[in-house]
Formats: C-alpha cells, sequence, structure tokens
C-alpha cells in the first residue's frame, strides 16, 4: 500500500527528532487546510525546531486551545495542578490574580473552571500581556509589569486567590532544557535565579499586602524546591501545604493567610 501524505509527513518529522510525530503530522496538516504552501512553511518551521505551538499558533492547556506567539511560554501539562488547587478554593465572582501570567493560560482555565471572576493577569513581558489580552478578551483585565507593581490598588488585601507559575528554573539549569525551551521562550520566563527560587521569594515577601485573610497563593514549583518554597511563605505568615498531580508530575505550594 502507497503511503499516504499524512504518513510520509510523519516520517520525515520523525527523522527531524519528533517523539509524536503521527500527532504532530494531524496537527500540521489540519494547520494547513488544503493549502500545500502554507503546509510546506509549518512544516519547514517545524523540521528546523521551531516549537510546534509556535508553528500552529496555540498550545493545548487543560482542555482548552490557548493562543501563543514566538517567545511566549508555552503553558506546560504540569501547571493543571495550579488550576485544580486555585479553582477548589474559588466561587464565581471571586477575586483572582493570575500573576507571571505568560499567555494567560490558567486564568483562562479557571474562567472556564469556575465561571465569572474578577480577574486581573498580569506579567513583565509586554509580548506576553498582548497575547492574554487576546486569549481572555473582557473576561478580564491584563496588565504589564514586575509582579505586583502593575495590579490595580483596589485588589490589596482582597485577593481571594493568587494563582502564579513563577520562573523557577536555576540558571545553571536552564542549559539543560529541552532546545525547544531555551532557545525559543524568553529567558525571564524560565530563570529563577541561582537555586530557582528569587520570583518566589519576592512573592513570598509581598503577597500578605494583596492576599484576604483565608485567602490563598497557589504557585508551581518542583518537587524539590517545594519545601523551600513553602518555607519562604511560612516565615511571611501563611499556613502551608502542598498539592501534587502525579498524572502530569505537578507540584504547587498553596499557602494560606489565616483568617
Amino acid at each position: 500500500m502507497a503511503p499516504t501524505a499524512r504518513d510520509a509527513l510523519a516520517a520525515r518529522l520523525r527523522a527531524g527528532g519528533s517523539v509524536f510525530a503521527e500527532d504532530e503530522a494531524d496537527l500540521l496538516l489540519a494547520a494547513g487546510d488544503g493549502d500545500a504552501v502554507r503546509l510546506r512553511g509549518l512544516v519547514q518551521r517545524r523540521l528546523a525546531g521551531e516549537p510546534l505551538e509556535y508553528v500552529l499558533g496555540w498550545a493545548a492547556f487543560d482542555g482548552h486551545r490557548v493562543r501563543v506567539t514566538p517567545g511566549v511560554f508555552v503553558p506546560r501539562a504540569r501547571t493543571r495542578v495550579v488550576v485544580t488547587e486555585a479553582a477548589r478554593r474559588l466561587r464565581r465572582y471571586d477575586r483572582v490574580v493570575d500573576l507571571c501570567c505568560g499567555s494567560g493560560a490558567v486564568a483562562m482555565a479557571l474562567l472556564e473552571r469556575v465561571g465569572a471572576l474578577d480577574l486581573v493577569a498580569a506579567d513583565i513581558d509586554p509580548d506576553a500581556t498582548e497575547v492574554a489580552a487576546e486569549n481572555l478578551g473582557d473576561r478580564g483585565i491584563v496588565v504589564t509589569g514586575d509582579l505586583f507593581a502593575p495590579l490595580p490598588t483596589r485588589f490589596r488585601g482582597v485577593v481571594d486567590v493568587l494563582a502564579v507559575n513563577a520562573p523557577y528554573v536555576p540558571t545553571d539549569a536552564i542549559a539543560t532544557m529541552p532546545p525547544e525551551a531555551r532557545e525559543h521562550e524568553r529567558r525571564v520566563a524560565l530563570d529563577g535565579g541561582v537555586d530557582g527560587l528569587d520570583l518566589h521569594r519576592r512573592i513570598a515577601a509581598g503577597a500578605a499586602d494583596w492576599v484576604r485573610p483565608g485567602g490563598s497563593v497557589v504557585i508551581e514549583v518542583s518537587g524539590e524546591q517545594a519545601p523551600v518554597s513553602a518555607d519562604l511563605f511560612r516565615a511571611t505568615g501563611f499556613a502551608v501545604e502542598f498539592a501534587q498531580d502525579d498524572e502530569v508530575d505537578g507540584t504547587c505550594v498553596v499557602a494560606t493567610l489565616p483568617a
């Protein structure tokens, strides 16, 4: 039996190093939409090593498509643990901050799971907040700046959940990341400092000014870093617990301000 166009494309992708060549072939063929010239361009970008999500223009996260553009952090499946733990603590119309929001994937997922929220998404990268604004539309406010600095003052002391996926890769470990991440995503979205927890320190130091009594910070971290991150929040008056999602290898610290 002669190979199909999909078989031929999958073989090219596999030869180029793709682990999920058949799945990628299906996605690229769909994105090409019958236009041979467009498909050729997409395939060339992928074979050159560009992340599939950038080639397609979207990433799958928590059952939804999230728009992404080159350079903006691509949401990882493991961040689902942040969504799950944050959603557990929310009711409709609660106040939520998606801090270090990237494409706004966490905010989008929370809106889908919980419903309407009084939501602000924030990131230091203006390209990321531009994409997040597209993804959220009129369902939330998107602001650009360093951590808490751009948040609206009306959120001070009344946030129900601060959902965070701050960079937590140790600086020296960036060199060991897959090339799709280290060569294509901006360093500001990856680099967490010497031990990976520089941003966690700053967030722990400032979170109590924004979270209401009884409110929580839900922050992603690696399993190895979790005890240190937890101690940072404990030292600033939060009660701390851990949450894991073994299915996606996700870990987060949940820090709750005593009521």
